[in-house]
């Protein structure tokens, strides 16, 4: 699609332009076209919100259902994220990874256009407002897990310049009305020129996702996201956050947690409670065991997003052989913890400074809300009923619903 800074030019050049990218045609919408399409910016289409901006939901006059994120600040940080989610999206031709609709790059605008994804993200399912309906059995846990893996596995293997996504996560695995997921969110992407193995870079992503080497030297590789994609695993097995807080303050990641049950094989005290026995054991026993050759501490023991694509497919029969391993958890320091502390209170995105084995990181932590942010229940309208129906529909139903009519 060009270059970089070909997304940012003028819009009044650029308005109507189509080209191709993901799985389909994207174009250059005008401000205009987009502030029609989500009825003004309203609270009432508002999606999500975090530190990067908002997202609302908005129709097209074709009647296309879009998803659209409009950044809150344009600043160079700003800039660079949005030229670079455009640039890797314009790229990027996979059923697993959401591609781009279009853009608007005003004057003094930046907006991305997704597709509406209806069933919103892996967190809301897991940890936000449809936790307690229990509408992730473990059939479409395992078809979640590998459409996940195929869609790294392309950014890591197919498409040249090869792609290190940087912020796998729940929140960026997006769910559309099968429970097909699709990895989404660019902006902390990074492309990899053949021949480089790993680069040296200002750290970048959510904690309790981050691989060792790169939360304290800064050292990205592809095997980043192999090991955020082992945490993704346990999470969808387990239920259980990346971190979470316990009594008195302290916190504990899911590797910590999991590393006993997992050394003494207790695979089945490991399973999400929600799913009530209902899981296949054998599939338990491998995607178990291929989380924990994903968050293994020393990147070069962890499998590539290859071979983790053939193990959930195959498990031991193709894939490969599984041996008895341990985790061998990671702790972070307690600097790296204050940041996440700091980010819980503050609930805003914010760049920190700290000190590591004598030297001085930066540290940006992701917006843990994603494209399709953690919605607050009470602000979520069906957004496929019209605003006479609406009324109506609210007396049908006393929870927010996000499927289409």
């Amino acid at each position: 699609m060009g270059s970089v800074m070909s997304c940012c030019a003028d819009e009044k050049v650029n308005e109507g332009f189509y080209g191709n990218g993901g799985d389909g045609t994207w174009r250059i919408f005008t401000y205009k076209e987009l502030q029609a399409a989500t009825n003004g910016f309203s609270e009432e289409n508002k999606l999500g919100e975090g530190g990067f901006g908002s997202v609302y939901w908005g129709k097209t006059n074709d009647g296309l259902q879009i998803a659209v994120k409009k950044l809150k600040a344009m600043n160079s940080k700003a800039e660079m994220e949005f030229a670079v989610e455009v640039e890797v999206l314009g790229r990027v031709r996979h059923k697993n990874l959401l591609g781009l609709r279009g853009y608007c790059a005003g004057t003094e605008q930046r907006l991305i256009v997704y597709d509406y994804m209806p069933n919103l993200s892996l967190l809301s399912h897991l940890h936000g407002q449809f936790a307690s309906e229990r509408r992730l059995d473990w059939k479409k846990r395992m078809q979640i897990a590998l459409g996940s893996a195929e869609g790294l596995m392309y950014l890591h293997h197919e498409v040249t310049p090869h792609i290190i996504h940087r912020d796998i996560k729940a929140s960026n695995v997006l769910l559309d009305s099968d429970f097909e997921p699709l990895v989404a969110d660019f902006g902390f992407a990074k492309l990899i020129p053949d021949g480089v193995s790993h680069m040296t870079t200002r750290v970048k992503g959510t904690l309790g996702y981050l691989a060792p080497e790169y939360a304290m030297w800064g050292k990205v590789s592809d095997s980043c996201d192999v090991y955020s994609f082992g945490i993704l695993l346990l999470e969808l097995v387990t239920g259980r956050k990346p971190i979470e807080k316990l009594p008195g303050g302290t916190k504990r990641t899911v590797t910590e947690w999991a590393e006993p049950y997992i050394l003494n094989e207790r695979f089945r005290d490991l399973v999400d409670p929600r799913l009530k026995g209902n899981f296949d054991e054998t599939q338990l026993r491998e995607v178990i065991h291929v989380a924990a050759m994903c968050v293994q501490s020393e990147s070069e023991k962890r499998p590539t997003m290859k071979e983790v694509v053939n193990l959930l497919k195959f498990g031991r029969e193709r894939g490969g052989t599984m041996r008895r391993m341990r985790i061998q958890s990671i702790k972070y320091g307690e600097d790296l913890m204050a940041i996440d502390q700091s980010s819980e209170e503050e609930e805003e995105e914010e760049e920190e400074e700290i000190t590591s084995k004598d030297e001085i990181l930066e540290v940006e932590q992701s917006n843990d809300c994603g494209v399709f942010g953690e919605m607050e229940a009470q602000r979520m309208e069906d957004p496929y009923v019209h605003k006479r129906d609406k009324k109506r529909a609210r007396n049908d139903s006393n929870r927010p619903r996000a499927g289409a009519h």
